[in-house]
């Protein structure tokens, strides 16, 4: 495994004079801080304005400027921008005065710094369980209580500076480790620095010409994901996406083209009545991809799931059976790996028995169960993924890589690239100079395509595949944990029984008014009742957030999931004793 800090690039930097102020306000201990949750990416940026620490690792390294350049950077005197803070009056400065406005070095180099400030102190905060995970208002509240609209004029730097900061102020902390509401919770370091360089080499990822390193770095992780699934030296081909929501439109695109490639110029009037086959359990996302491709929602067939929540095979193939004899078409299979309330995992060996039997396409929704394929103690879950023709996965989830990333992987390379291509001669021209099979956005349904795979890349290189699998394997020890508090324990009530699949705990919290009522409709209509004011009196006092929701004809239940680093055995007893805190009284 490669050692820290070795690959494309090694960044560092020298930290700074510790002889300097340490007043928790000073410039001088925010670039402390920044040091500290950056790896030292922000030294550059202090020494520039502040003058302090020696120079920086990768200035001093001669093979990193060329001559010219570094004529170039002999402008940046440190002495011009060791000025106090607050010198700047931002009040009287505008978007205008900073670069690429003439001599805007200094504006920019100050206005960027006390934007770091502000992110800095929101990333401390969010990691302070002392702090409040929501400051919860009503929209309406919002609304009146500051001008969010936009005008003609421009605003001052002083007051763009107020919006990044009113804009954090009522941010859920997704990061802190009492919040378990989506299944995307966590702010990892290495991951949000990521999100940060990505944001300033702002470019596009459909072409090799215009983003060489990252067009690289989606191929080599790619293809190691492909490697994890199980597909023969890593062949096929894949795309990151905007969710896997389109992860899982892909899969269906492409099933259906890999069927009736003439779809593409003729429609679907030219081609049979397809249907779909995916478990009641499944993502919406399967629906909606249906009605998009023209499909139709009644033509995705929802089959029947056992009392955890898996499909059950024979009824799939009993469906199956139905719809041809209709004179139908099956033409796709979307398990889920990991389904979304109770996080079951479909047994995927005998559901790729049928599709192969009926020639079906087996598709797999692990968006949400993907990452288990880093652990070793859980990837026997996922057994059969590697049977199937495509795979969503989304490393925004349980391997907690900041949204979004997600990511469509397909067992057949170049299916992907004649379903979609369209032939741009002004962007995917022939004669290039260099490999045109990395000129990947021909292959995809955007032409502007976020660059999502930097974050991932460089988590993985910091962590290691042993660090996924870690992180990954205190989640779902964690939930188990909860699982064994409360199963026995007054006041709550199980939705399904046995040990958690995933880290989804569903739970019912019994009020004491309702623990000796008969279990009828009465008390139905009073325990429905309960979790949303719950949830809501959380979200008053900001204190945790999880989520709840019907299911079929279970009336609201908790939906605890653990997704988030950061969280411990401490912040699950918090959370069980806060539900109790705020419902006894119901």
């Amino acid at each position: 495994m490669a050692s820290p800090g070795s690959g494309f690039w090694s960044f560092g930097a020298e930290e700074g004079n510790s002889s300097e102020s340490d007043n928790p306000g000073s410039a001088k201990a925010w670039c402390q801080v920044a040091q500290k949750f950056t790896g030292g990416i922000s030294s550059k940026l202090c020494a520039l304005l502040y003058g302090e620490g020696e120079k920086s690792a990768d200035l001093a390294n001669k093979d990193e400027l060329s001559p010219g350049e570094k004529g170039n950077a002999s402008n940046y005197d440190k002495n011009t921008y060791s000025c106090e803070k607050g010198e700047l009056n931002f009040s009287l400065l505008y978007s205008t005065d900073l670069l690429p406005a003439k001599n805007g070095e200094a504006e920019t180099l100050r206005f960027l710094q006390e934007v770091i400030d502000i992110l800095l102190q929101y990333v401390v905060k969010t990691f302070d369980r002392s702090t409040k995970v929501i400051d919860f208002h009503y929209p309406n509240e919002l609304l009146q209580e500051y001008d969010w609209e936009l005008s003609d004029q421009p605003q001052s730097l002083e007051g763009i500076l107020l919006n990044c900061k009113t804009t954090l102020k009522y941010a859920i902390k997704t990061g802190h480790p009492r919040y378990f509401n989506q299944l995307s919770t966590g702010l990892d370091m290495v991951g949000l620095a990521a999100d940060w360089l990505t944001s300033t080499a702002n470019t596009n990822m459909f072409t090799y010409e215009i983003a060489p390193v990252f067009v690289l770095l989606e191929y080599v992780t790619l293809k190691k994901m492909r490697e994890i699934i199980g597909w023969p030296g890593g062949s096929g081909d894949g795309i990151f996406s905007p969710g896997g929501a389109i992860s899982n439109l892909y899969a269906m695109l492409i099933a259906r083209f890999k069927m009736f490639p003439e779809v593409k110029e003729k429609g679907m009037s030219a081609i049979p009545r397809l249907v779909a086959f995916t478990s009641e359990h499944s993502h919406f996302s399967v629906k909606k991809g249906a009605a998009a491709l023209g499909i139709g929602t009644d033509s995705v067939i929802l089959i029947k799931c056992d009392e955890r929540g898996k499909m059950i095979p024979s009824d799939l193939e009993r469906r199956i059976i139905e719809a041809k004899q209709k004179g139908y078409v099956p033409f796709f299979v979307s398990c889920t790996a990991g389904t979304t309330v109770y996080g079951a995992f479909d047994p995927l060996v005998a559901i790729s028995d049928i599709c192969r039997k009926f020639k079906v396409w087996m598709h797999v929704d692990a968006a949400w169960g993907g990452g288990l394929l880093m652990s070793r103690k859980h990837r026997w879950k996922l057994n059969g993924a590697d049977r199937a023709n495509s795979v969503t996965w989304n490393p925004h989830k349980m391997m907690g890589v900041p949204l979004q990333c997600s990511a469509l992987l397909v067992r057949e390379e170049g299916l992907m690239q004649n379903c979609n291509q369209m032939h741009a001669s002004y962007l995917f021209q022939q004669d290039k100079h260099y490999d045109l099979s990395y000129d990947t956005g021909d292959k995809a349904l955007q032409c502007g395509r976020h660059v999502d795979i930097f974050k991932l890349w460089l988590m993985w290189r910091a962590k290691g595949t042993i660090g996924f699998e870690a992180q990954i394997d205190k989640c779902l020890e964690l939930a188990e944990y909860l699982y064994n508090k409360i199963k026995n324990r007054e006041g709550y009530e199980m939705v399904i029984e046995g040990k958690p699949q995933h880290t989804n705990v569903c739970f019912w919290y019994i009020p004491p008014s309702l623990r000796h009522m008969e279990d009828n409709e009465e008390r139905m209509e009073r325990l429905v009742k309960v979790a949303p004011v719950i949830k809501a009196r959380m979200m008053e006092y900001g204190s945790t957030m999880v989520s709840y929701q019907p299911h079929g004809e279970k009336v609201n239940f908790f939906r605890m999931v653990i997704s988030n680093p950061a969280a411990t055995h401490q912040d699950i007893d918090f959370l069980i004793d806060e539900i109790e805190r705020l419902g006894q009284d119901l």
